[in-house]
């Protein structure tokens, strides 16, 4: 849980630039405390998460209270990087979503099976998004790790 009176720190990894715009927008309306970055793919996931190449300036500062990926990208996919992670005893406790347009079942079951705490399958609309959002925020600002 973040500290009290701190907003809960968000990761998004999509590659699509209007996702994530939408993503962004969707927290804010929500009106809860939160702050988010954003990165394009696995391979920037994982270099923020480890604090490594353009993202080296962050080391010291805390990790994202939830990690938000997207299961099809470039360079790294969504659930190699969330296998890095839960492989990272530095980063195997973060809470990960994998926020994705795939609704396969195979999709699902694979992320779970890869240490995925939840799936969600991105909605069709934009109010529906600030409920996934809200949810989310909600849920995991009251029972994140600190």
């Amino acid at each position: 849980m973040p500290p009290s009176g701190e907003p809960l720190r968000i990761l998004l990894a999509d590659d699509d630039p209007e996702d994530r715009c939408l993503v962004e927008k969707a927290l804010k309306r929500t009106g809860l405390a939160t702050s988010m970055d954003t990165v394009e793919d696995g391979a920037d996931l994982l270099d923020y998460l480890n604090r490594r190449g353009e993202f080296a300036h962050l080391a010291g500062s805390p990790l994202p209270g939830l990690v938000l990926v997207d299961l099809n990208m470039p360079r790294v996919n969504g659930n190699t990087a969330l296998q890095e992670i839960r492989a990272t005893e530095t980063l195997n406790h973060l809470p990960v979503v994998m926020l994705t347009t795939s609704r396969d079942e195979e999709d699902v079951y694979r992320s779970y099976q890869m240490g995925a705490n939840a799936y969600v399958s991105k909605p069709a609309s934009f109010a529906a998004l600030i409920e996934v959002m809200r949810g989310l925020v909600t849920w995991w600002s009251q029972n994140a790790l600190p």
